[in-house]
C-alpha cells in the first residue's frame, strides 16, 4: 500500500487536495474527524476551545502519534493500494504511518496566513476561529505539537494562493502522479 499524506495549515486547503484523490476513488481518511468525534464522544460542543483541549489531552495521553494511531485501524480495513490521510500534525504522526505501510509521500499545501484566515472564516466549520487572535493561537498551537516539522519534510509542495479551481488543477496533477 501507497500512502500519500495530505498536510498543511489550517484553511490552506489540504481538503480540497484530498477531495480531488477521492473523486479519482482513492479512500480518503480524515484525521481530523478523529479529534471531532472525540469531542463529540465527550459531549462537548465542537468549537475551537474544546478541539484544541481534546486534540492535546490525546497526544499527552497516547503520546504525539496517538491520532495517526487511531488511524491505522481505518487503514487496516481497506485493500486499496493507494489511500490518502488528510491533515497529518507531526512527524511522529507520518512515523506511524512510515511504520504501517511500505511507502509514504508527503503533500504540503501552503498558503498565507491572511489568505488561510479568510477562507476559515468563509467555511464557518463550528471548531475554526472567528477571530485573528483565536486564529494566530491555533497556528502556534498547530505548530507546537510538530506541524512545521512535516511540512519542512514534506516531498511535494502545492502554494494555493489562488481560486478553487487553479487549486484542482494543481492537485489532479499530483493525483496523476499516482493513479
Amino acid at each position: 500500500m501507497k500512502l500519500v499524506v495530505v498536510t498543511g495549515m489550517p484553511g490552506a486547503g489540504k481538503s480540497e487536495v484530498a477531495d480531488t484523490f477521492r473523486s479519482a476513488n482513492v479512500p480518503v481518511i480524515v484525521m481530523g474527524d478523529v479529534i471531532r468525534a472525540e469531542v463529540r464522544r465527550r459531549g462537548l460542543k465542537p468549537d475551537p476551545v474544546n478541539t484544541k483541549k481534546v486534540m492535546l489531552e490525546l497526544r499527552e495521553e497516547n503520546g504525539p502519534g496517538a491520532v495517526a494511531m487511531q488511524c491505522i485501524d481505518d487503514l487496516k480495513q481497506t485493500t486499496a493500494e493507494l489511500v490518502v490521510v488528510e491533515g497529518c500534525r507531526s512527524v511522529a504522526e507520518t512515523q506511524v504511518f512510515d511504520d504501517y505501510v511500505e511507502r509514504v509521500i508527503t503533500v504540503c499545501v501552503h498558503a498565507s496566513p491572511a489568505t488561510r484566515f479568510a477562507r476559515l472564516r468563509a467555511r464557518n466549520r463550528d471548531d475554526d476561529p472567528k477571530e485573528w487572535s483565536v486564529f494566530r493561537e491555533r497556528d502556534i498551537r498547530e505548530i507546537s505539537v510538530g506541524l512545521g516539522g512535516v511540512i519542512a519534510l514534506s516531498d511535494i509542495m502545492l502554494v494555493n494562493e489562488g481560486t478553487v479551481d487553479e487549486l484542482h488543477e494543481l492537485s489532479q496533477n499530483v493525483v496523476k502522479r499516482f493513479l
